[in-house]
């Protein structure tokens, strides 16, 4: 897993894997970049979700997933990897935002989870339609300065 400087975007964008990205934008104009590089953009917002339940019912709701998606990691990874279920011509971009606070309560989930991301990446980068999972981080925000005079 890489974390990309910000003007590598575009570059970015073209390849397969699991990364973070910190955010430099908002997400719709993210999404919209996803779009035109040919790309699928599935959005996935984990904020909230604190347990695997909540991850699985988050994907199966963003990604659309057949009632057939059982809510267990061999499922998701047979979805990730399906095409009928996450049709793209050009590739598959999941953008996954509000993940830290799953992360930080369910580190050993948040760590499966990832490996089926990152397997779900090594399946699709076979083929002529990649798949990229792209973690988002929070936008960066400097710290206030205190007003020249005043305490604090």
């Amino acid at each position: 897993m890489t974390t990309p400087e910000p003007d590598k975007l575009p570059i970015l964008l073209g390849g397969t894997g699991v990364v973070h990205w910190q955010q430099d934008r908002p997400i719709a104009d993210l999404l919209a970049a996803v779009r035109r590089t040919g790309r699928r953009a599935y959005p996935l917002d984990l904020q909230g979700a604190a347990d695997k339940a909540a991850f699985m019912a988050r994907c199966a709701e963003a990604l659309k997933l057949p009632e057939w998606f059982g809510a267990n990691w061999d499922a998701l990874y047979d979805c990730l990897t399906d095409a009928d279920v996450l049709p793209a011509e050009g590739g598959r971009v999941l953008v996954v935002t509000g993940w830290q606070g799953y992360a930080a309560a369910a580190p050993g989930e948040w760590r499966t989870a990832l490996d089926v991301l990152g397997d779900a990446a090594d399946y699709w980068a076979k083929t002529d339609t990649p798949f990229l999972a792209l973690l988002v981080e929070p936008e960066f925000t400097a710290p206030a300065h205190p007003t020249p005079g005043t305490s604090g």
